[in-house]
């Protein structure tokens, strides 16, 4: 039976595009429906919301082209800090402290904003596969031969394999009768940028407070990303806020690290909760990124999980394809599930117990971590090997892509 596309991918964000010109340069034949409008004229605009790359990140996105146009728009993270905020709410001297000098691959990885990364992957969509934006995937349906999906627009598209890039309320996941697993946290992240006084020097900071961790990452200049997990309560009160009262409310945690602080665009807030999907496949569907797993944002591993799914997942059919196989098979997409479920799962797992470990002011528990942590910050093969797991170089069986080698 004809087809109209080898894959079809619902959802336009990150991991869906990555994921399409993956593919398409590997020679298939791949549309991105994306429910959003392009962005593309807003995103000049400096809003603060950015990512944390690990090293295995962005050798996936100089895989596929787009890296080479993001360098200098990125700035590089060569150090990092996790630390207990003291009884005064500052920041404590006492923690764990990563140097990439001490590992041989270099940098720990790269903060990139989103208008630079998402303009990148939409202006690589336009000529390498078949985008089509402010459109929804409605329906679908598989059978021996392929998929049919339904659009909002009233096209029905066919295909070998649908992917669902659609976010944490997926609706490729929910028609394929796939059933989730997760919490809530009761926890709420602020999000913001900062222009501050003391030059940041590429060095990220966790601060685990009794609330939740508040993360200080570096972007390009003297500015920051800031992602401030609070109970829900406490965000609603602090987000309500003017600007100058939030600044106040702000900057006592953060004083040793930043000095004086400007709000340097405007303010977000996400309600956070952890939701794993029980299947990362279906009959011919698959899922990944926050489709998959939409993990708490300690140690902004999110998107980097992402395209640990994305790089797996290109990997598995593009291998299908040369072989003769279906890419839609069952065998196919049990390779994938079987490849990333494990290793996606145990990560959401960890960071959601580090989450809870930290956010609280247990007095034993504070004891105990501050040992914990002093215990690995001694030890410099420990260091190393935190090191290299943050920036992704410790996955077996390590994709090709993350390994900065061709599909």
């Amino acid at each position: 039976m004809e087809h109209d596309f080898d894959v079809v991918i619902a959802g336009g964000g990150l991991n869906g595009p990555a994921l399409g010109l993956a593919l398409a340069d590997a020679g298939m034949q791949v549309a991105v429906v994306d429910a959003a409008p392009a962005r593309a004229r807003a995103a000049d605009a400096f809003d603060g919301r950015a990512y944390a790359l690990a090293l295995a990140s962005m050798r996936l996105l100089r895989g596929i082209g787009i890296w080479q146009v993001l360098a200098e728009k990125a700035q590089p993270i060569r150090k990092v800090t996790a630390t207990q905020a003291r009884s005064s709410g500052e920041a404590g001297h006492f923690g764990l402290f990563f140097d990439s000098a001490e590992i041989e691959e270099g940098v720990l990885g790269q903060m990139l904003e989103d208008r630079f990364l998402y303009r990148a992957l939409l202006e690589a969509m336009q000529t390498r596969l078949t985008h089509i934006p402010e459109t929804q995937v409605t329906g679908q349906a598989a059978d021996a031969s392929g998929i049919a999906v339904s659009l909002s627009d009233g096209r029905t598209l066919r295909a070998r394999l649908l992917v669902g890039a659609d976010g944490r309320k997926s609706g490729v996941a929910e028609r394929a009768g796939i059933t989730r697993t997760g919490w809530d946290y009761g926890q709420t992240a602020l999000v913001a940028a900062l222009d501050q006084q003391i030059p940041h020097e590429g060095t990220a900071h966790q601060v685990f407070l009794p609330t939740g961790p508040l993360a200080v990452l570096p972007l390009t200049g003297d500015r920051s990303s800031i992602v401030w997990s609070l109970t829900r309560r406490q965000a609603q009160a602090i987000a309500a806020l003017e600007d100058a009262d939030f600044l106040d409310v702000l900057a006592p945690h953060i004083r040793d690290i930043t000095g004086q602080i400007a709000l340097a665009g405007p303010r977000f807030s996400y309600p956070l909760n952890l939701t794993l999907a029980n299947e990362y496949t279906a009959d011919r569907v698959a899922l990944i990124g926050d489709a998959a797993h939409g993990v708490h944002p300690i140690a902004g591993q999110g998107l980097n999980l992402g395209l640990r799914d994305v790089a797996a997942l290109a990997e598995c059919v593009v291998e299908a394809a040369r072989l003769g196989e279906d890419i839609g098979f069952a065998t196919t997409l049990d390779r994938y599930q079987g490849w990333r479920r494990f290793d996606s799962t145990a990560l959401a797992l960890g960071m959601d117990s580090v989450n809870r470990l930290f956010s609280n002011d247990n007095p034993l528990l504070r004891a105990a971590r501050g040992l914990g942590m002093g215990a690995v910050n001694a030890v410099p093969t420990l260091r190393r090997r935190f090191m290299r797991q943050a920036a992704g170089l410790t996955i077996d069986p390590m994709p090709r892509l993350l390994a900065g080698r061709p599909l």
